[in-house]
């Protein structure tokens, strides 16, 4: 069974590290929750590593600027690490092909532009119209205010005909910005699976952002085995991602998800928790309505 808890410290003595979602939990892409803030602060003045790990479909230092322009407190966090650092991995590599068509807002721009160290050596990626691509590159609609899924099946249908595969920079479906919800990259590659086409996914819950996260908790001085706590808002990413990874996980239950509790976020209903879970074929190993 979850258990319900109602602060980060009441749980953090068997952790090392903690591996933290940021919209939801310490941010609403407008405001950061001060309570979060100051929750991963102090698990961090125990001698605790903080690794805030983001499906943000941008390389990490765009992030960071962000977090910066909110007011998030640079001794908060170690490192950040984003689903957009895992896809440039994938992207510089060249795992699908150099001519790129992108399906995203121009501040994703970074994800071809800001090219990591490790890549500096290798072949330009060249950006193109879809008519041109080898694959497509999705971080979100083009306007994320006012698109939805469906605005794209024409072109779709165009990519999955010539074969084309996606990288999915975010795979979170939905997110919320304030109090308006936005469709994020993975609503758009669901749709074009559904419609036949082929989407590769780098951010959670998939592994390859974590292992880009564990690599760069080794070079802070590593974790205990079991010793990796993950929190997080979305239960089929963040819940589901820190299962694959066998990690305990701190479930957000005032998150994208806080409707199906009852009428008062701070007040999660248990059984409600309870039975939701059980239909999502979710147990993690604790759940707070926040992070504080």
């Amino acid at each position: 069974m979850t258990r319900i808890v109602t602060a980060l410290a009441d749980i953090s003595q068997p952790y090392d590290a903690v591996f933290c979602d940021l919209w939801g939990c310490l941010h609403d892409g407008v405001e950061p929750f001060p309570a979060a803030v100051t929750a991963l602060r102090q698990f961090r003045a125990g001698g605790g590593r903080v690794i805030l790990l983001t499906n943000a479909p941008r390389p990490s230092r765009y992030v960071i600027e962000a977090l910066d322009r909110m007011g998030v407190a640079r001794d908060a966090w170690d490192a950040v690490i984003s689903s957009g650092d895992a896809t440039q991995d994938a992207l510089f590599s060249g795992a699908v092909g150099r001519r790129i068509w992108h399906l995203g807002p121009d501040k994703d721009d970074g994800i071809f532009t800001e090219v990591p160290p490790q890549w500096a050596d290798a072949a330009p990626i060249e950006r193109v119209a879809l008519d041109d691509a080898d694959a497509i590159l999705c971080t979100g609609p083009f306007d994320e205010l006012t698109e939805k899924p469906d605005d794209y099946r024409a072109r779709f249908l165009l990519a999955k005909t010539r074969g084309l595969p996606m990288l999915c920079a975010n795979p979170d479906i939905v997110v919320d910005m304030g109090e308006k919800r936005i469709w994020c990259a993975g609503a758009l590659a669901e749709l074009y699976e559904q419609m036949g086409g082929k989407a590769l996914y780098f951010g959670k819950p998939h592994p390859p952002i974590y292992d880009m996260a564990m690599r760069k908790l080794s070079e802070l001085g590593g974790a205990g085995e079991g010793r990796v706590l993950a929190i997080g808002d979305g239960i089929g990413t963040d819940v589901a991602g820190a299962a694959g990874e066998g990690m305990d996980v701190l479930f957000i239950t005032a998150g994208l998800s806080a409707a199906e509790f009852g009428p008062d976020p701070d007040q999660p209903d248990p059984a409600l928790l309870d039975a939701w879970l059980a239909g999502q074929k979710q147990a993690p190993t604790y759940a707070a309505a926040r992070l504080r």
